[in-house]
């Protein structure tokens, strides 16, 4: 850990030096000029990057330009790869938010040079070598077992869909979303990170208190290792990005209004 601080400490350094030099020469600094107005948003397991859709509407009416990355759930290779064909699109710096399974995906995808900084929305965050899975088994869930089907896939079993991943929605949207999972390839739990962007990007985190998907002490841990700036919800549910949007954005605009200076070690 203490390596994983110098690391990230020697970064900053770095970046206030140059942007002093440039300073002094007379020379505008623009990354330090304005806040991060493109935002990047991955969705999860089991659902697609409509239930994003609370959250957009109110970043887009505050002026951000936001893109909903739709990854195919195959493999956390092909889930990178498409959040990066999104990375590649944007006009300058972004803010890269990740929701549950989505925070292996920003893990991974989120050391590509357009990312100011990460945002976690009750999301995995593992260091290099660690999977999903290992971590879950060393801070259990209160969810059900999933079901897998013959060719390698997991999906919630409807009837346990509302009680364990969306317990804060109405029901029946709870009923609308168990029944248009995304089946999800069981390998994407069990790949291990290889390049945590959280060593070298800041970040911001988001505790839902009552998920039963991630346990929230994970949740705790991760935002704690990554020195995280922390929120928690109290009575939300792992669906938080759909049941408390407000949040949600609130949070993402603050990591885009102060993601630089961060990075700048003011």
């Amino acid at each position: 850990m203490a390596k994983q601080i110098m690391t990230f400490n020697n970064l900053k350094n770095s970046f206030v030096a140059a942007a002093a030099f440039l300073v002094l020469a007379g020379t505008a600094v623009p990354v330090s000029a304005a806040p991060v107005k493109n935002i990047v948003l991955v969705h999860g397991a089991f659902v697609d990057g409509s239930g994003w859709k609370p959250v957009y509407d109110i970043l887009v009416k505050d002026g951000y330009s936001v893109t909903v990355v739709q990854d195919p759930l195959t493999s956390l290779e092909e889930d990178v790869a498409a959040t990066k064909r999104i990375l590649d699109r944007q006009p300058g710096p972004c803010i890269l938010v990740g929701h549950s399974y989505g925070g292996a995906v920003i893990t991974e995808a989120g050391t590509d040079s357009h990312v100011a900084a990460l945002v976690y929305i009750a999301a995995h965050a593992p260091e290099e070598g660690e999977t999903e899975a290992a971590n879950g088994k060393k801070f259990p869930n209160a969810s059900k077992p999933l079901v897998k089907t013959p060719d390698g896939f997991v999906f919630l079993d409807p009837a346990n869909f509302a009680a364990d991943f969306a317990a804060d929605l109405p029901r029946e949207q709870a009923e609308f979303m168990a029944h248009s999972q995304m089946l999800t390839a069981a390998k994407v739990f069990t790949t291990p990170i290889s390049n945590p962007a959280w060593k070298l990007k800041p970040s911001w985190y988001l505790v839902a208190k009552d998920d039963k998907t991630i346990n929230p002490d994970l949740e705790r841990m991760y935002a704690e290792r990554a020195q995280s700036h922390k929120v928690e919800i109290e009575g939300a549910s792992h669906a938080v990005y759909v049941s408390h949007p407000r949040e949600v954005a609130a949070l993402i605009e603050e990591a885009a209004q102060h993601a630089i200076t961060v990075a700048a070690g003011h």
